[in-house]
Parts: C-alpha cells; structure tokens; sequence
C-alpha cells in the first residue's frame, strides 16, 4: 500500500496544489468551457459530490487576475492547451460566490445568510472602494451592501452593480461564477418561502441578462430550474446536464481514473468492491463512478486496510427526496419501487425543466427528480429489452450504496407508518388466539407495505418486528430461547402474555400451509416457549408461512 495524501473536506484548488494533495486532473474541463465562450451563460447541473465546487474553484483559480496561479497548473492537462493560457489564464477579473449555505427554517433566516454570502464577495473586492473609478455615492452603495446594511432591491441587483464597478475599474468583461445556485430555491421550497426566495433569487439572476460588463457566466446546481422560472429573459444560455454528453467526464471518475487512483495507492484488488458500490451512473454517453465515495473510500482503507465500503454520499444530505416521494405517491409507486429495488429497471418519461413548487404535482416529476439527482440512473442500452417510447427513460439504481439509502429509507417510511395504521383487530386477534384473523389482518398490512431482495427472509422478518414495534409491546428479534433463536417475540408485559412468532419464506403459494406446520414443528423442537414459562402468565406459539405479499398463520 501507498500513502496518498487525499483531501478529504477540501474542493478548494488551490489549496489541493500547493499543499501537495492527491489530484485527478480535470482541468479538460477549463478548456471546454473557454472554447465555446461564445456562450455568455452555462449551466452545469450535476448530482451533489460530483465535483462541481472543485470544477468551480479551479476555474476560478485559472481565471483569476487577483492571482498568479501559473505554477499550480504545471503539468496539468490545461497548460498543454497554450492558446487557452495566454488568452485566459489570470487575465480577467472574477466575481465567485457559493449558495451552498444559504438555508434556513424561514424566509429571514435564509435572506439573512444570503445576504452575508454577498457582503463576502464585496469584502473581496473592497479594493475598489479606495478607486477613483467610483463615485462617493457608489462607494457608500458598495459600503451598505459589503456590511449587510442594503436594502432588497439593493441586494437584488448586487451582482449587476458589482459587475459594472470591476468593469469599470479592470477595463475588461467581469467572468461570473456562482456554485450551488438552486440550494436557496430547493431550501424554500421545503420549508414554505419558495416565493419570497424566488423573487430575490431572480433579481440576482437579472446579473446575467443583456449584462454589457459579463464576459461570461458559469453556474452549478443539482437541478436545472426551468429557464422563465429563475433565469427569465436571459439569452445565449447553454445547459449541460446528465443527459448530455460534453463535459461529463469531468464530474465524476472514469474507470481508467479509478484503475490510476487504485494503482498509485496499490489497492488493485479493491476494484470489484468500488465498482460494486460507487459506479453504475450513467451520464450521456459516459459511465462514471460518484468522485466523493471512492476517494472517502481509499482514504478509510490508508487508516485501515480492512475497511469495508460504506455510504458516504448518503451522509452529505438528509435524502429526504425519497421519503417525500413515497408519502406522496403511496401505493402507485409501490410496484415500481420494488423493482428498482430487487435490481430491474423502470421506464419513465423524464423532465430536465424543473420548478420546484411543482416537483411534487405529478409523479413524473418526482421521478425526473431521483434521476436528475443521481438516486436513479439512465440504465445503458444493453441492460434494457424494451424499445423506449420518446422522451422516456429505463430506469435504475445505480449501485449498492443507493440501494441502501432506499431500503433504509422505505424500512423507516414502513416503521412510521405502522406506528399510525390502525392495528387493534390484529392486535386482539394475536391474544385471542384467532390466526385466521391474524393471516386476514396482516395479509393487509402486508400488502400496503414495499418489499426488497426478491421477498427474503430478512423482508418479512423486518416488517413482522415493524407492526409490533412502537405500539407498547416490548419487541426481541432473533433473542436466544430455548435451543435456538426464534424469530420475533412479542410481550405484553401488563397483561403477563407473550407471543412467539416463526417465521417462514416458501416461493411456492401452494406450500404456505406446510411452512405454517413446520415453523411451528420447529418451535415444539427448539422449545423457544421455556424461557417465559415461569414469567408469564399465557404464551401463544405462531408459525407463520409468507408467499411474496401473501402470508398464513397458525397458532400452536
């Protein structure tokens, strides 16, 4: 094994250059960005950790006049590209701000911290305030907006004033780069202020329209928000996204990046365990792997060798997309879902023209929405046996780190809900001893429920623990009894009864009862009622057979 020095925490260049860490060259990207600078705007839209914050600062780093930063791209891809360099390389005055932090639980709170991200672009400009080429009444303009002092129309067209004061003073086109545009949009719309945030956020974007002091613009974000609903009158606007082909192996690793990465740290036999995790993004015509896990990944494996991989990009975000989803849909998704989920595919009609109070209006949005933000991905040709009608998509999840966010995502949507089904004839049937009412009212629970893993064991052990939990009844799984480990045990503590519950999986319909006789054969032999005798009053004995969204119950 080989020490690389990666940069866990840092998308920033410039400090990965010059403090010596481990970098993938992607500056490829500068050069297609700068050779259609005929261009005025370009929207990258990518899924999160897919490198656009380091495409963003390097960008940045090479447009920079403020900086000297020849040294940090040597023997890079970019310093090839000598034209480039010499017409753009620190020649051009650089207005950059991220919207990544600009949130909030309501309308203030967000407007607030927006307006301390642009008092900290103007802080970086304040040069200009000691500049003959403003006026006493724009200095106190640039003063009032650097210390939070503007009012709203002020802090609305702070991007275009600024852009008109470095023009002025640099006799060159300003180059705009702004990282995470749609966060405050998506933030609002999930906690009630999408108006109010969508007017400021159009007023800032008004920097991009018929702006004489633009040389060019590059903005990222997760989704690309239709045009007339933040970038309205905006011309000569170029989006790249997913679905495109241009730019996309420069967010995300390529396999013969990965194949660098595994063999500069000499990991070459964890090549199936990253593959099986991380790749599987479908990206145009490129196959990529999430940048942000493998490198998460080789970092843990340096500290320890054994590591096993794990979600990373999961930690990033709170994924409540998916939750929201299936409140939303329910029961019609459900099928599609456990497709998904058992490793198919799905075919949907895609929508890349997003607004985000209408995200949640149809399904076909929410499903454009997993796509767009990489929960799902376009699944390649070769994996499909459909011919896919016009506009739509075949469907997939990606890899094994997303198929866990689903499952953990459907398994707590499942516990939640239960919690507020209305269980009482199951319940009395259970202490009644009637299983004929226990097989009806849990045939109907399960039917309700979103499977995963081809109905294995560990499904339904899960959903039999998720009815009894949280309803007052102390709840073991697999708990040693007797001679073995049964499957579920129910207690009723107050009323000093317990229900002991096996379990059977058959994937013939027609073996549902002789799995009932012998989940209950199994509970005689291992004798997993001995250990309650002396603590409880009455013990009932379930044998359990189930049958893909089918079940049977008998008591002892």
């Amino acid at each position: 094994m080989k020490f690389l020095n990666i940069p866990a925490g840092t998308s920033n260049f410039e400090e990965i250059r010059r403090d010596g860490f481990y970098y993938i060259d992607k500056t490829g990207l500068i050069g297609e960005i700068l050779r259609a600078s005929g261009t005025k705007v370009t929207l990258i839209a990518r899924p999160r950790r897919f490198g656009k914050t380091l495409g963003m600062s390097t960008l940045e780093c090479f447009l920079d006049i403020q900086k000297d930063s020849r040294s940090l791209f040597e023997g890079l891809a970019i310093a090839k590209q000598q034209d480039i360099c010499n017409e753009w390389m620190n020649q051009w005055p650089v207005m950059s701000l991220s919207f990544k932090a600009v949130e909030g639980n309501d309308f203030s709170t967000a407007y607030h911290q927006l307006v301390f991200e642009i008092g900290e672009l103007y802080k970086r400009h304040k040069y200009l305030l000691d500049s003959p080429v403003l006026s006493e009444e724009e200095k106190q303009l640039f003063w009032s907006i650097q210390e939070r002092q503007a009012g709203k129309i002020e802090v609305m067209r702070s991007l275009q004033i600024l852009s008109q004061f470095m023009n002025r003073y640099y006799k060159k086109g300003v180059i705009l780069l702004i990282d995470e545009y749609d966060v405050p949009v998506a933030k609002a719309t999930s906690n009630g202020y999408y108006k109010e945030m969508l007017e400021i956020m159009k007023g800032l974007m008004q920097a991009l329209k018929d702006n004489p002091y633009l040389r060019l613009a590059v903005i990222t974000g997760c989704l690309r928000i239709a045009k007339e609903s933040i970038f309205t009158g905006t011309n000569n606007f170029v989006s790249n996204t997913i679905t495109s082909t241009r730019l996309n192996e420069y967010f995300g690793f390529v396999q013969s990046e990965v194949d660098q990465v595994l063999a500069d740290a000499g990991m070459e036999e964890k090549a199936g365990a990253l593959k099986k995790w991380y790749d599987g993004y479908h990206f145009g015509d490129i196959d990529v792997y999430c940048p942000w896990d493998v490198m998460c990944y080789i970092y843990d494996l340096q500290k320890n060798p054994n590591a096993e991989p794990t979600g990373y990009w999961k930690n990033t975000s709170d994924n409540a997309i998916i939750r929201s989803f299936i409140d939303y849909a329910g029961a019609s998704i459900t099928k599609k879902l456990e497709t998904l989920m058992d490793g198919g595919y799905i075919i949907q009609k895609v929508d890349e023209n997003l607004t985000y109070d209408y995200l949640h209006s149809s399904e076909e949005n929410l499903w454009s929405m997993l796509y767009l933000t990489g929960y799902l991905t376009r699944a390649r040709a070769d994996e499909t046996d459909d011919i896919l009608p016009d506009g739509t998509e075949a469907l997939k999840i990606p890899n094994e780190e997303i198929r866990g966010i689903f499952e953990t995502t459907v398994t707590k949507w499942f516990d939640d809900s239960a919690k507020v089904w209305d269980r009482t004839a199951l319940f009395e049937a259970v202490w009644n001893g009637d299983d004929k009412k226990i097989t009806e009212e849990m045939s109907a629970l399960l039917r309700r429920t979103i499977s995963y893993h081809d109905y294995r064991e560990d499904f339904y052990h899960a959903f039999l623990s998720g009815i009894f939990a949280g309803a007052g009844y102390q709840v073991q799984s697999n708990k040693e009894h007797g001679e073995g480990r049964s499957d579920v045990v129910v207690c009723d503590l107050i009323h000093g009864r317990v229900a002991i519950f096996e379990a059977k999986r058959t994937k013939e319909r027609d073996r549902l009862e002789a799995e009932c006789d012998r989940a209950l054969q199994q509970i005689d032999e291992r004798m997993y009622a001995k250990d309650f005798e002396d603590a409880y009053d009455e013990i009932l004995c379930y044998g359990i057979s189930f049958f893909k969204k089918r079940c049977m119950v008998k008591k002892k």
